[in-house]
């Protein structure tokens, strides 16, 4: 039997949302880890992480169902949602992969400026680090940072220096992720389209379309 009949684009079209299924599932489990060992604490971050793990399963559930009962209205759906992610998901990462250092400056400042005090001092903590950019990192002055750092030596690196250093690196395996993934996506979206229209060799031939 060759690739491309229609045994082969439902193969693949499952296997490709088995994997979108494990990746939301992966979505969640860390999102939950990370809750659990207390690494981060914001409900929103937590809250944001599940659902786009949630969505992402459901859109993999739907595909899949799709795919394995050749469901015409489930797939069309499913094209149509997975078109408008990827829309989105390659346009942010291509502006993942176009922030330059001052536009990284000016968004760490205003979320730090937005930032509860708790989200701040777990930054701290997790960066070993004190204050921003226009903050004093003498602990007479900074007596709200509780990082590590206070206990080896009289100042701490500031955060914003090391925020930089991670936020280069995070956007670049961001930004090169989701590009990758968003192509997987219209992967997604060219199969389905291809196996709605091809004929289930078992059914009865006038029943097609």
């Amino acid at each position: 039997m060759v690739c491309g009949g229609f045994a082969c684009s439902k193969n693949a079209l499952c296997a490709l949302n088995v994997v979108y299924m494990l990746v939301g599932l992966l979505l969640i489990g860390v999102a939950a880890w990370g809750k659990g060992l207390g690494i981060v604490s914001s409900i929103h971050i937590i809250g944001g992480v599940i659902a786009v793990g949630v969505f992402l399963l459901l859109i993999a559930v739907a595909g899949l169902v799709g795919a394995v009962n050749h469901h015409q209205v489930l797939l069309f759906f499913y094209m149509i949602i997975l078109g408008l992610v990827f829309i989105f998901q390659f346009g942010i990462s291509c502006s993942c992969l176009a922030i330059n250092r001052s536009k990284q400056t000016d968004i760490i400042n205003t979320s730090w400026g937005v930032m509860s005090n708790k989200t701040r001092h777990e930054l701290e903590r997790s960066f070993d680090c004190c204050g921003l950019f226009n903050l004093t990192t003498q602990y007479q002055d900074d007596v709200s940072c509780n990082a590590l750092c206070k206990n080896r030596s009289s100042t701490c690196q500031m955060c914003g220096e090391k925020f930089l250093k991670h936020s280069d690196e995070a956007l670049k395996i961001s930004g090169g992720v989701g590009l990758f993934f968003s192509f997987t996506e219209i992967l997604g979206v060219w199969l389905a389209m291809r196996f709605r229209n091809q004929k289930d060799p078992r059914a009865n031939p006038s029943a097609f379309l």
